[in-house]
This record gives structure tokens, C-alpha cells and sequence, in this order.
């Protein structure tokens, strides 16, 4: 892939200031120092950002000596800007972005694109390309349209008209990459508009930046990282062409270095570095080069990622991160804007609701034997129309309980007391018309968590969510190994602050998060296939697994377990050994080095 490493290239963002502040002996120094603890592949070097427009002699010296020492140079564009002559003054633009309704603003993008495509080849525009101006003219340019239908249509223009098209007129073999941010549930409302997009960008990139969790307005769990790739990796089949994170609230160097892992996993084949003067002579830096060459060394070439399909229609929100924080309890996840069609269980959170057919979906879904689970928003906002087509009974009551015990009712010893309080809405269901799973209570009251209704040839589950989701973190694991079995088939890992990251090989990248939990903990690989053992592919330890049987609609089941020691901050790679009588190879030899497939587990198909 790139000089350093065989599954991607290690790159970084040089933003206009520091661009133009360059001097020679400061840019071979700030590489030296790159190079030693990353191993540089790629630059992307900004021409405008704010008030700063780069001249082309200073661009071309930066770009002649990153080029001298082997490093592809490209271009980039941060659409922000300060009030200028011409342009109409006072407008509240929020972080400065354009107004795209002043002719003078638009007039100068148009420049701005032109000068950046005849210096390169390849041109990304960072994620501040939206619009978020109210101002006068703007105002009466959206007419009776929402502010969302206004900005959505704006942007589609300005994407043509002001920067794909002027660039290609001034250089045809230009490349335009457009980066969409970390804030995946509020593209519509800024003007990003994917789904159109993709028909007018050459490619797309992906902002993989999480930070801190608990202190940035957006509350983005950790898993992010992986999770907003995969959602683009479908969207954009085969034009997503990396994951963008940075050092910000990044509070220690673990946070830091698990956007990179996280963004590696997910399958990027570019990982930028955002940005090049907060790298130099920081400690968050020391320890990358050595953690990108293991995680390069565990990755295998041609494998995809598969997980359990969540429908995330574009333009939508509700229950937003739901997938991510379930990604954090050893659920691997794999969300797509598409309808997953071929899957055989599909979780449905409220998003889901933008695509205005979805109940008839899940019914044909369900009737022909899929899965499908739903949210307690999901049925909050659509229960009338699921009763009304059958697929369940149930309501949420308007309650709410502090549950401080929960009951796996088809386990015989499943019992869970004196827990921390987590508040959960009360769902109503018409008793032996479904069956509730799992229940949760406080004192003499309780309410169904996971609820199950027969329809047709499938199911139709309904998962209750807390009322602060960051709560899913504090149930007791056996509880959750409900939700688990349910919505993988099977699959997955029993942990908290831990994610499992399948592939289509087989293979599976254990990691567990350095959170406020930071010790080491003992988790459990779960599998319904019939296996050995679970094999370590980074020591060849060979892990005995162990079956158990354990009661489901009355029928004994049985799976298969094996348990592993995972260390905060530490990734490691697994794959299950397939038993004797179904490991056999064409010469009559047993190969023990084959994982089993994740028959159940889904990787989208769309078409380029």
C-alpha cells in the first residue's frame, strides 16, 4: 500500500498556516521527526484556509521537498473564511463557514478550487464544507423550503458548480475527495447530502476523531472510529478512501492511538494524521509507529469486515450511537444506509424510521424469516403501525422504571439483584401472545427489556434502551449476553469495554478499551458453530473451547466457549479451530490454521 506499511498509508494534514509559515529548515525537521515515529506516505497540503491563501511558490518548495524524499503530496481546501472586501458583512456563520448565497463567496471558492487543481492531482475539502448562514439573503433564497430541503439543494449546486466542475476544467485528471464529518445524524441539517454526492465526488474520506466521550458536545463513544468507516465503506463502495483523526481532548496516549487502531480495523487504506504541527514533539506521537506496524502485521490483505447489520437510512437520526456503544459490548457491528438485503437479522434503532416504508419492510422481512430487532424509540414512534400490521402488540406505557435487578427467564438460575439503578421504559405486552426474554424490575414491578413476537417464518425483538444509553455499560454481563446472542446469531464476545472486529476470513481482532474500568478482565468467545478451539494467531496458543447447553424455547441448545485474558490498551487477532470431522483438507489432513466463517454475520454487497 504505501512505503511503510502493506494495508495502508501513513498520512498527514498540513493545514494553509503552517504551510505558509514553512521554512526549509523547519520542514526538514518537522519531517525527520514524522518520519522517525509515524514513517510518512502521504501529505495533504492546504492551499486556504480562513485568511490564509498559500502562494504557489511556497506550495511548490513544500511540495518539491516532501516529493524529493518519496512522499505523495495532494491537495486540500478547508471551506472557512473571514469577512473580506466584496463579501457582505455580519452574517452568522458559525466556525466562519461560506455563505453560499453571497456572490462574492461563491465567487471566491470558485477561485480558490480553480488555484488548488492546477498545482495537484488529487484534492480533498476538509469537513467544514456545509452551510449553516441564516442571513438575509440566504433567507430569502430558501422561500418555503425547510431549512434541511434549502441547504441540501445549495450544497448539491456548489458541489457541482463551484468545485468539481471549475476543477476539472483546469486540470481533467484531477481527483475531488469530499470528508464528511464525525456527526454522521446531522449531515441533512448542514447541507451534506451523501447519497447525491457520491455521483459528483470522485471519492469520499471519513472523520474518525473521537476524543474524549464524556466532554465534547458530541459524546461519541470510542468505537466511532470503526463504526462511521464501515456506515461510508457501504455507502460509498469503493470510493471511501480513509479515516481522519487528531490529538484533540485526546487526554492520554491510549485515547489517541485508538482512533488509528480503530480506523486500521475498519479497513481504511489511508490513516491522516490531522495535523502536522501537533505531531511535532508530541508525547501522543511516541508510540504510534510501533502500534501501526503490529496492527499492520495482524491485518490480512483481501479480507472484509462483517458484523451484524444495522439500516441507518441517509438522512436520519434517532437513537443516535445506539450501534456504537452496543459495538463496545463485544457486538460486532456493521451499519449501511442500505437496506441489508441477504441478511438474516437486521437491528432496526430509530433511525431507521427517515425511510418512510420501513414497517412494510420489516413485515416482509419478518414474514419470509428474518430477524428483525427494534428499539424501544423505534416503537415509540411506530408501535401504531406495527400493531397494525401485525408483527406485535406491545406499547410502551408512558412509565418509566428504575430497574435494580433483571431475570433471564429461560435461564433456571438467571438472576441478577441490588444493582445499580438504570432507567428503562415500560413496555406493555399481551402476556403468552409474546414472550419477554429478559425482564427487569425494582421491587414488586418489573417490564420486559427483550421482548420477542412470532410473525410469519421470523421474529420481530423489541430492545429496550435506557434512558441515558451510556447505561448499557453498567448491566451485568449475563444480561447482556441476551442482547448479544440475539442480535449476532450467535457470535460474539461477552465483555464490557471491549469490541470484537470480525472478518469474512474468519479471523477476529479482540481490543479492550482504556476507559474508567482500566484493568485487566476476563472475556468469553461465544459461537454457535461446532469448534475445538480458539486459536491465538499471534502467539499459536491453542485455547481449548468448551461446549454448554442452555435452555431456548424449551429446546436444550448448545455453543461452544473459550476464555481469553483482555488488557486494556492491547489488540490481539483470534480465529475459531474447526472440530476434527469438518477440518479436513482435500489430502485427507486435519489444517488447523482455518477459522470458521461468520456464517451469520453480514458484509454489505452493494454494487459500485
Amino acid at each position: 500500500m504505501g512505503r511503510h506499511y502493506r494495508n495502508f498509508k501513513a498520512v498527514v494534514y498540513i493545514p494553509a498556516q503552517i504551510a505558509e509559515a514553512f521554512t526549509e529548515e523547519k520542514l526538514a525537521s518537522d519531517y525527520d521527526f514524522i518520519e522517525k515515529y509515524i514513517g510518512l506516505d502521504k501529505v495533504y497540503l492546504e492551499t486556504h484556509r480562513e485568511n490564509c491563501d498559500v502562494d504557489e511558490k511556497q506550495l511548490q518548495i513544500v511540495k518539491s521537498f516532501l516529493e524529493g524524499k518519496g512522499v505523495e503530496v495532494s491537495g486540500g481546501i478547508t471551506t472557512v473564511i473571514d469577512d473580506f472586501d466584496g463579501a457582505e458583512p455580519d452574517k452568522q456563520r458559525l466556525f466562519g463557514v461560506f455563505c453560499y448565497s453571497d456572490p462574492a463567496m461563491r465567487a471566491k471558492l470558485k477561485e480558490i478550487c480553480e488555484f488548488t487543481a492546477k498545482i495537484f492531482d488529487e484534492v480533498i475539502l476538509d469537513d467544514f464544507y456545509f452551510t449553516n448562514c441564516t442571513c438575509e439573503r440566504c433567507n430569502k433564497a430558501r422561500g418555503d423550503r425547510s431549512w434541511t430541503d434549502f441547504r441540501r439543494e445549495l450544497m448539491m449546486d456548489v458541489s457541482e458548480n463551484l468545485v468539481v466542475k471549475p476543477m476539472k476544467a483546469v486540470n481533467p485528471k484531477v481527483r475531488t475527495i469530499i470528508k464528511y464529518p464525525n456527526w454522521r445524524e446531522s449531515y441533512h441539517f448542514t447541507g451534506y447530502v451523501p447519497e447525491v454526492e457520491y455521483k459528483v465526488f470522485d471519492a469520499t474520506y471519513t472523520g474518525t476523531e473521537t476524543r474524549s466521550e464524556s466532554y465534547t458536545d458530541q459524546h461519541l463513544p470510542p468505537y466511532l472510529s470503526y463504526s462511521l468507516f464501515r456506515y461510508l465503506d457501504n455507502a460509498w463502495p469503493g470510493k471511501n478512501g480513509g479515516g481522519w483523526f487528531d490529538t484533540y481532548q485526546c487526554w492520554s496516549v491510549d485515547r489517541y492511538l485508538e482512533q488509528a487502531y480503530l480506523t486500521a480495523f475498519a479497513g481504511a487504506g489511508e490513516l491522516t494524521h490531522f495535523m502536522w504541527q501537533d505531531l511535532i514533539d508530541s508525547h501522543l506521537v511516541a508510540a504510534m509507529g510501533i502500534q501501526l506496524g503490529k496492527i499492520d502485521r495482524l491485518l490480512s490483505e483481501g479480507t472484509k469486515p462483517v458484523g451484524v447489520p444495522v439500516y441507518i437510512p441517509y438522512a436520519s437520526n434517532g437513537d443516535n450511537h445506539l450501534e456504537m456503544r452496543l459495538g463496545m459490548l463485544g457486538i460486532p457491528m456493521e451499519p449501511t444506509p442500505y437496506f441489508p438485503e441477504g441478511a438474516q437479522r437486521i437491528l432496526f434503532t430509530e433511525s431507521a424510521l427517515a425511510d418512510k416504508d420501513i414497517v412494510e419492510k420489516i413485515e416482509s422481512f419478518v414474514r419470509n424469516g428474518g430477524d428483525a430487532i427494534i428499539t424501544t424509540g423505534f416503537l415509540k414512534a411506530a408501535g401504531d403501525k406495527l400493531r397494525g400490521v401485525g408483527l406485535t402488540e406491545a406499547r410502551l406505557s408512558g412509565n418509566r422504571y428504575a430497574v435494580t435487578r433483571y431475570h433471564v427467564t429461560d435461564d433456571p438460575a438467571g438472576y441478577y439483584e441490588h444493582r445499580e439503578p438504570v432507567l428503562f421504559p415500560e413496555i406493555v405486552h399481551g402476556n403468552n401472545a409474546s414472550w419477554s426474554l429478559l425482564n427487569g424490575g425494582d421491587g414488586e414491578l418489573s417490564t420486559s427489556i427483550f421482548l420477542r413476537c412470532t410473525y410469519g417464518k421470523g421474529r420481530l425483538y423489541i430492545m429496550s434502551v435506557p434512558d441515558n444509553a451510556g447505561d448499557l455499560y453498567r448491566m451485568p454481563s449475563g444480561v447482556l449476553d441476551v442482547a448479544r446472542r440475539i442480535l449476532t446469531g450467535g457470535d460474539f464476545v461477552s465483555g464490557r469495554n471491549v469490541s470484537v472486529f470480525n472478518y469474512d476470513d474468519g479471523s477476529m481482532m479482540l481490543y479492550r478499551y482504556v476507559r474508567e474500568d482500566i484493568h485487566t478482565d476476563r472475556v468469553m468467545f461465544h459461537t454457535g458453530q461446532k469448534v475445538s478451539a480458539l486459536m491465538d494467531m499471534v502467539s499459536g496458543q491453542r485455547i481449548p473451547a468448551r461446549k454448554v447447553t442452555r435452555k431456548e424455547d424449551y429446546v436444550l441448545k448448545s455453543e461452544y466457549v473459550a476464555e481469553v485474558l483482555a488488557i486494556p490498551g492491547i489488540f490481539n487477532k483470534y480465529c475459531w479451530e474447526k472440530t476434527s470431522e469438518d477440518n479436513m483438507n482435500g489430502d485427507g489432513n486435519e489444517d488447523h490454521g482455518k477459522g470458521c466463517s461468520s456464517l451469520d454475520l453480514w458484509s454489505s454487497r452493494q454494487p459500485e
